[in-house]
């Protein structure tokens, strides 16, 4: 008899994170992140995983090894650890032996690269920086160590969620030789190296780098000589550039790109070395879902990536010269790390009906089949129905328009059953079926509900115009379509009223906006929310340049509109019980717009509200939180919406209740 699913499920949950194809294409190496119930964190460990074969385990920890790289002969993986305290550089020999630690860097370690010669590699690695110096070169001199800690905020970002305080810190890139241990420093200045590439013939490095000045969330291609000399800036008008990727022939490197601060969608770009010209493969139509899924084809000829695209994701192939698409791998769900191994494909598959597994499949995508059992109690599992359905919803401009969104049942149940309205984040993004953050959606179907999971306007994979229509309007577009869905699936029986609401981030946003804006939801869950768009805009640590942006205003920021979308604006008004959770150290969404909402409401009347502040935790805190702070968190959501989801819908007042005299 299958068990129903069980928030404790999440301690049971394994996820690969990362995939690493073997140079010769036999195996896949993967990272594997697992819960350690006993000390509420996380182990990550590396596994080898052959194409035939039986998977075997090739590191044990403790702590989180990842970042599992090939030397180019396949006899030797170089990866991250921070079993000794910190992140710092190992080397496994894989005929045998312990992985061994190399090198001692100034600070953590976050990438690493081989030199094509095997004898070193190029590694990204914090160095420590006085603040007070404010981005002037000090060579030879450490930080001053202080009796009063202070952080001092020169520059934009100042600050980052998952981080906290940037500036005592800067990202360099470093050669590490393997037979000494001994390193040399490649870059030196006040700006952060995101992420890097090491030509094939070793001879020059190609990486992407912040800005310098008061600004510097921008992000630049900058190419450099091996030992760092000799950097050019090859692009200049791009918000961010992520990811470069040298051709195998070195004539090309690929990138991912945004074109405006503030905007979410992300193209493919290659820059040609000879002419110095860079231009985007595909329309603009074309985003590409993880920038790390890029890979280049042996022959340099075409580019692989995981492409989002209506909400799903696929495998695909795209020609450098011509731009011609080839779509290899798709289906109804999505997929997480992926990469070239050998001329097989491998990737982590996610969907709500099954476990996240790794999958491969020969170049023409037939034959899947899994390589991975790394979640075996799945399989013990009631079975849930996992579904798109398509909705005929309002446009936001006098017509109508058709969208698509996830529907998760009970196999076999029969409605109408309660619903929960779960609201993806973004806004320009779209609704994920990662397991570890929506634990509770299958808890609820176990439990006899209904989850719906909507891409409306704004969402991100369904074309530019659709995406792009959502700015100005947060609230006004989407909310109509949300509402048009769920009156659809009452006219067909799927649910009745018994309806919730919940979501976080700009998911907590417009759950906030739902119940200061109407009395259609009997239960609402804000999370992590934008709840005061103005004040949003100086505290969250991307709100001065996104914040704008999707005001449709992107180049200034429009304090009287950015009022009006605010749920604060309106949250006087209701009527619905509300709990409100929240990361403490949340630096996108900080606390006090949760802290503004929770008062506002409590204040107004006798609306049944609670906040919940987990202390240590940021924005991520429902996927990423330490495991009691996800367990929790996901029983109170489940608590909260069965509690009051039984009552009748309470009258929305028509007037604050703070604007009355």
């Amino acid at each position: 008899m299958p068990k129903p699913f069980d928030v404790a499920d999440l301690y049971l949950h394994q996820q690969v994170t990362e995939l690493a194809g073997a140079p010769g294409g036999e195996a896949v190496a993967c990272t594997l992140r697992s819960v350690d119930r006993e000390n509420d964190t996380y182990l990550s460990c590396l596994w080898l995983l052959p194409l035939q074969g039986t998977p075997r385990q090739l590191t044990r920890g403790p702590g989180r090894d990842s970042t599992p790289r090939w030397s180019a002969d396949g006899r030797r993986l170089a990866f991250v650890s921070d079993r000794s305290g910190s992140a710092k550089v190992h080397l496994l020999q894989l005929d045998g032996g312990e992985a061994a630690p190399c090198g001692e860097l100034p600070g953590a370690v976050s990438e690493i690269r081989w030199m094509p010669d095997g004898d070193a590699l190029v590694v990204a690695a914090a160095v420590p920086v006085d603040p007070d110096w404010r981005g002037e070169r000090a060579k030879g001199r450490e930080p001053k160590q202080r009796k009063v800690q202070v952080e001092v905020a020169w520059k934009l970002p100042y600050k980052s969620d998952g981080m906290g305080y940037m500036l005592a810190r800067e990202i360099q890139l470093f050669r590490l030789d393997l037979a000494t241990g001994e390193h040399r420093q490649l870059t030196d200045g006040p700006f952060d190296v995101l992420a890097f590439d090491v030509s094939p013939d070793g001879r020059r490095l190609a990486y992407g780098r912040t800005r310098e000045g008061r600004f510097s969330h921008r992000s630049d291609l900058w190419i450099s000589d091996a030992a760092g000399g000799n950097a050019r800036q090859f692009t200049h008008d791009f918000a961010t550039v992520m990811s470069p990727a040298w051709s195998p022939d070195g004539r090309w490197v690929a990138f991912s790109a945004t074109g405006d601060e503030g905007d979410a969608q992300t193209n493919l770009y290659v820059l040609e070395l000879a002419s110095g010209q860079a231009r985007r493969l595909g329309d603009p139509d074309l985003q590409v879902a993880d920038p790390l899924s890029v890979h280049w084809a042996p022959d340099s000829a075409s580019l692989l990536f995981v492409r989002q695209h209506r909400g799903r994701h696929q495998v695909v192939r795209i020609g450098t010269a011509d731009g011609a698409l080839e779509e290899i791998v798709a289906g109804n769900r999505q997929l997480g790390a992926f990469a070239p191994a050998g001329d097989h494909f491998c990737y982590v598959v996610d969907h709500p009906s099954q476990p996240s597994e790794v999958h491969a499949c020969p170049p023409d995508g037939s034959g899947e089949r899994q390589l991975s059992d790394f979640n075996p109690w799945w399989k013990e599992r009631m079975a849930i129905l996992a579904e798109t359905w398509e909705f005929q919803v309002p446009d936001g401009r006098g017509a109508t328009e058709t969208i698509e969104g996830w529907l998760l049942r009970p196999e076999g149940a029969s409605g109408p059953l309660p619903l929960l309205n779960d609201v993806h984040g973004g806004p320009a993004s779209y609704a994920l079926l990662d397991f570890d953050t929506n634990v509770y959606w299958q808890v609820l179907c176990a439990r006899g509900w209904a989850v719906l999971a909507l891409n409306a306007v704004g969402s991100a994979s369904y074309g530019r115009e659709f995406c792009d229509r959502l700015a100005g309007h947060w609230g006004e577009y989407d909310m109509p379509q949300h509402l048009a869905a769920i009156r659809q699936l009452q006219e067909e029986g799927v649910c009745d009223e018994r309806v919730a609401i919940a979501g976080k981030s700009y998911g907590g946003y417009l759950s906030a906006w739902a119940i200061g804006n109407g009395a259609q939801f009997r239960a609402a869950v804000v999370m992590a929310p934008v709840g005061n768009i103005e004040t949003h805009y100086g505290t969250s640590d991307g709100g001065y340049y996104a914040d704008p942006y999707y005001m449709g205003t992107k180049d200034r920021f429009d304090r009287k509109l950015a009022k009006a979308l605010s749920p604060m604006a309106h949250v006087e008004r209701a009527t619905t019980p509300t709990l409100f959770m929240q990361g403490a150290n949340d630096e996108r969404c900080p606390k006090c717009q949760s802290e503004e909402l929770f008062v506002s409401l409590m204040r107004a009347g006798s609306t049944p509200a609670e906040l919940v502040l987990y202390p240590e935790q940021d924005h991520h805190f429902l996927g990423e939180g330490a495991p009691s702070v996800r367990e929790d968190a996901a029983r109170r959501i489940i608590d909260w919406v069965e509690a009051h989801v039984q009552h009748a819908l309470a009258p929305a007042r028509e007037e604050a209740a703070s604007s009355q005299d």
